[in-house]
């Protein structure tokens, strides 16, 4: 079989390429939105905006660091929860700092690196080195890493490290 040969699975045929695009629900803010988006993050852009007689977007396309998403002003019967977020693994601090001041504006920060932006969409900020520090070969150093984590807000990877520092070895 090639790579690009469909295949079958539960009666469904899967098409190798096929894509999973997420696709948000707004209320009227879809156009507002990809905009402020596009300008947080690099290897992004507006694609399609379908626009009703009015000039109003109904549908649009853009593209998030380089992740395609569809979105839709479909007014205010739904919102968006907690229960489904994004999750943007950070370099560094630099990388957390810009995200998370970025997408906090107008927005509303919770605990462990989680805010909500001005949308009420959810987001995780995370450094990479806290996939690092949890993940310690030593038990302690990770749970101090855990405990530090838990405290926060915006993630600190300097306050993450000294905490880690600071655990007795098990």
């Amino acid at each position: 079989m090639s790579p690009t040969d469909p295949v079958s699975r539960s009666g469904m045929t899967i098409t190798p390429g096929s894509r999973i695009t997420p696709c948000l629900w707004f209320d009227d803010q879809l156009e507002e939105a990809a905009t402020f988006y596009c300008g947080l993050f690099p290897d992004s852009s507006i694609g399609h905006l379908s626009r009703q007689g009015d000039g109003s977007v109904l549908v649009g396309d853009f593209v998030l660091a380089g992740t395609p998403f569809r979105a839709i002003n479909g007014g205010p019967m739904f919102r968006f929860t907690e229960a489904v977020s994004f999750s943007i693994a950070c370099a560094d601090q630099a990388e957390v700092d810009h995200y998370w001041y970025g997408l906090l504006e107008g927005g509303e920060e919770s605990m462990c690196g989680w805010l909500k932006d001005r949308f009420g969409l959810s987001w995780q900020v995370v450094p990479d080195r806290l996939e690092q520090l949890l993940s310690d070969p030593d038990p302690a150093r990770a749970k101090a890493a855990m405990e530090a984590m838990l405290a926060m807000r915006r993630i600190v990877v300097a306050d993450l490290e000294a905490a880690a520092d600071a655990a007795v070895p098990a």
